[in-house]
């Protein structure tokens, strides 16, 4: 290590991903609104919203080669910079060709975490790691929480009424331009904190040139999909990221269809979102795990996405027998009983998303020798970038070519194959606390 203080270090990388992700979920309820603002159907806001994912998938390998050559510190910068133009271009688009470009341009610099992770793998001891990556992924939860939540207060009217009587006449002010504004501000103070502060953790010493025969994350996806044990779980974990793939993407085109809930509204609905997840990723999967152990949470956690995914579409229906209870918050929207039913369905729905998650990559993890993790782990993240940039394509082409209902539905389905994966899976394995 040539950190001086490798913790403070940890610290500063932990600011910096969480104040990247907070930029990122900025635009989370913005960017389905702001592509229909343009005349664009679901289907092609849902390819807005995959092609992030697939840009990171394709940007990742490559800065993670160039970190190791270079140095992680440039990399991070770089990618910092890259999202200070990508979200200023998201808040100037005069076009959807504009949104495209900025949106891809976020993705590739989104390709920054196998950075950040690296970096934390090169300042901690192989005994402290798994702290340090989990601090990586407190991060990444609490950006999720409180980036939508800003989202919508930037998208608010009270809001973007005081910035137009405050900018000046040539900035576009809107509900979807101030928080790409916004993204592009905090994203920029972090660029700057990251200068001043961010030491390098890669002594030039240990600088290699990679050797380009080195198998593509796709090659290594496949060899994966080869290897007896493994090849069920990592499938597993991409249909998991597929099905839920089509709420994530359709779910504010959902809401302001049936309910004409904008930016706003849909920030307080994924803020309770992320909440749920944040609290049983951080505070009950321990207990849960010790008591049951990883694969029967992992089954459990799919057999409530099965039903909840499918059931959201028709919240209005089991809404009917609830009561209204005005606005949540004062500027925040109204609640309508299929709302409330809407919230009832997405509670049991987000604790089994992330029962599942976080279970099946412990058991990814299981599955793979110690000097493997690193590897495991980039295995799921290749399922999961996959995953994420063609599942939104279908769902939008389900949402807009047959109904509303049919991606919902169709991702509740694709979690029954889930079921009959994870029976044929070695328990003693993969999970000997439950053996």
């Amino acid at each position: 290590m040539s950190v001086e203080n490798p913790r403070r270090a940890l610290g500063v990388v932990f600011v910096i991903v969480f104040v990247d992700l907070l930029g990122f979920g900025i635009l989370i309820p913005v960017i389905p609104l702001y592509a229909l603002s343009f005349g664009a159907t679901e289907f092609v806001g849902s390819l807005l919203i995959a092609s992030y994912s697939a840009m990171q998938f394709l940007a990742a390998p490559v800065l993670g080669r160039f970190s190791d050559t270079r140095g992680r510190r440039p990399v991070l910068l770089l990618s910092l910079s890259g999202s200070v133009i990508a979200w200023t271009m998201f808040g100037l688009a005069g076009s959807l060709a504009v949104l495209f470009a900025a949106r891809m341009l976020a993705g590739a610099m989104g390709g920054n975490i196998a950075t950040a992770q690296a970096y934390i793998a090169d300042i901690t001891p192989p005994e402290d790691r798994a702290k340090g990556l989990g601090l990586l992924g407190a991060a990444f939860g609490l950006g999720f929480v409180f980036g939508p939540a800003l989202g919508g207060f930037f998208a608010s009217e009270p809001v973007v009424s005081g910035a137009r009587s405050l900018l000046p006449a040539f900035v576009p002010v809107s509900e979807f331009s101030l928080p790409s504004f916004a993204a592009a501000v905090i994203t920029g103070l972090n660029l700057v904190a990251a200068y001043v502060i961010l030491p390098e953790s890669r002594p030039p010493e240990a600088r290699t040139v990679v050797s380009e025969e080195r198998e593509s994350r796709l090659e290594q996806l496949v060899s994966a999909l080869r290897t007896h044990g493994l090849s069920a779980l990592i499938i597993s974990f991409f249909l998991v990221s597929f099905a839920f793939s089509a709420l994530e993407s359709q779910f504010i085109f959902l809401t302001n269809d049936q309910y004409s809930y904008g930016a706003t509204e849909n920030a307080i609905l994924l803020t309770y979102i992320g909440i749920v997840i944040a609290i049983v990723q951080g505070g009950f999967i321990g207990p849960l795990t010790e008591r049951f152990g990883e694969y029967w949470l992992a089954l459990t956690g799919v057999a409530i996405q099965v039903v909840m995914l499918a059931a959201v579409p028709f919240s209005p229906i089991l809404g009917a027998v609830l009561p209204s209870t005005g606005n949540l918050v004062s500027f925040g929207p109204t609640l309508p009983p299929g709302v409330i039913a809407l919230l009832i369905i997405m509670t049991p729905l987000s604790v089994g998303n992330a029962l599942t998650n976080v279970s099946l990559n412990t058991l990814v993890s299981r599955s793979a020798t110690a000097d493997e993790q690193g590897g495991a782990f980039g295995l799921t993240q290749s399922a999961g970038s996959l995953a994420r940039t063609f599942g939104p394509a279908l769902a939008g082409g389900l949402y807009t070519g047959i109904a509303f209902w049919a991606p919902f539905v169709a991702g509740g389905l694709l979690m029954i194959p889930i079921l009959i994966l994870l029976a044929r899976v070695d328990r003693e394995a993969v999970s000997p606390s439950t053996a």
